[in-house]
């Protein structure tokens, strides 16, 4: 089979030809049709430490069983699945509460979606709505990371809520919010580009970061957010969100930044801000994000801004590692 292979930081990624997967005991192989890119694809591979070196990249997919290993029940060959990139012990308190992710034992990784074939433990893989597609499939990965970062922020109906950041999550986040409850809501980025796609997905308005912008937002919200929901992962963006919650406010970090990212801790205080980072999802959360597609909601795929083959893998993290690639998510299809 042909595979995106990470062999080590600053190394570029390689398509290559590897032997077709295996099931073991309580796994199956998918056919790979779809798998998107994530934030981590492009920056964890190039930091030491993150990202498991000599493995195959991908973790938001979905595909079709091809075959089923010993112990496991409940699926047939042709079923079309997403899974979870990770299984547990079962036993702890995180797998039993679905955090998989969380294992204390150490979550056992199931990465490798951009690739023909796949493994995927059966334990954490959901079956697809017959009336979603493929590209919804491999949505529901990144729409359960923030629908995960929503539910940790307990918001009360009518919270007025500020996102930081334009990307996939936090696209996703204003979708979650809108449907889970909040009253008036605005995202924030440094440009206006995705400003239409924020609007659709649920935001009242759309405010471009700057010296103007602590007024700008509460003239938009009517007030301080009672929630911020910071999903752009760089340095600066905890203390930002600082600055514009209300007294008694929620952040809710869910931008993943790799470096030292400074709060002044006497402005927190005096705010009596709760600050909460978020950690993926549980395996019921995976499964609703899959159920709330096939109600026809508004359509999450309108944040698919590109589709490629398996081959343009590498050159597209390679343009965004650059910064040169302005897509939101762009999805893998091995049949291109």
């Amino acid at each position: 089979m042909r595979a995106v292979f990470f062999d080590r930081v600053g190394e570029p990624l390689q398509l290559v030809s590897m032997p077709d997967p295996e099931p073991r005991e309580g796994e199956m192989v998918i056919q790979v049709r779809r798998c998107g890119i994530c934030g981590s694809d492009v920056h964890l591979t190039q930091t030491h430490g993150y990202y498991p070196e000599k493995s195959i990249l991908g973790h938001e997919f979905a595909g079709e069983v091809m075959a089923l290993g010993k112990g496991v029940e409940g699926y047939r060959i042709g079923d079309r699945v997403s899974a979870m990139p990770a299984a547990g012990c079962g036993k702890c308190g995180p797998c039993l509460h679905g955090s998989a992710l969380l294992c204390e034992a150490g979550p056992k990784g199931f990465a490798g979606g951009f690739a023909d074939f796949m493994r995927v433990a059966a334990a954490t893989t959901i079956r697809l709505p017959q009336s979603i597609s493929m590209s919804d499939g491999a949505l529901v990965e990144p729409l359960s990371v923030s629908l995960h970062g929503v539910a940790m922020a307990k918001m009360e109906p009518g919270a007025r809520v500020l996102v930081l950041g334009a990307g996939s999550i936090g696209l996703a986040a204003i979708y979650w919010a809108r449907r889970l409850g909040a009253g008036r809501i605005v995202a924030m980025s440094r440009s206006r580009r995705r400003a239409d796609m924020a609007v659709v997905m649920g935001a009242d308005a759309f405010v471009t970061a700057g010296d103007t912008e602590i007024d700008d937002v509460r003239e938009a919200l009517g007030g301080s957010p009672h929630i911020v929901f910071e999903a752009i992962g760089a340095v600066g963006g905890l203390q930002q969100s600082v600055n514009h919650v209300a007294s008694n406010g929620t952040i809710v970090s869910l931008g993943f930044c790799l470096k030292p990212d400074p709060v002044l801790p006497a402005m927190t205080t005096f705010k009596q801000v709760t600050m909460i980072f978020s950690m993926a999802y549980t395996l019921g959360e995976f499964q609703f994000c899959a159920d709330v597609m096939d109600r026809g909601h508004v359509d999450p795929k309108i944040m698919i801004s590109k589709t490629i083959s398996l081959e343009d893998v590498p050159d597209m993290i390679s343009r965004m590692q650059a910064g040169t690639a302005s897509e939101v998510k762009v999805h893998a299809d091995p049949d291109l």
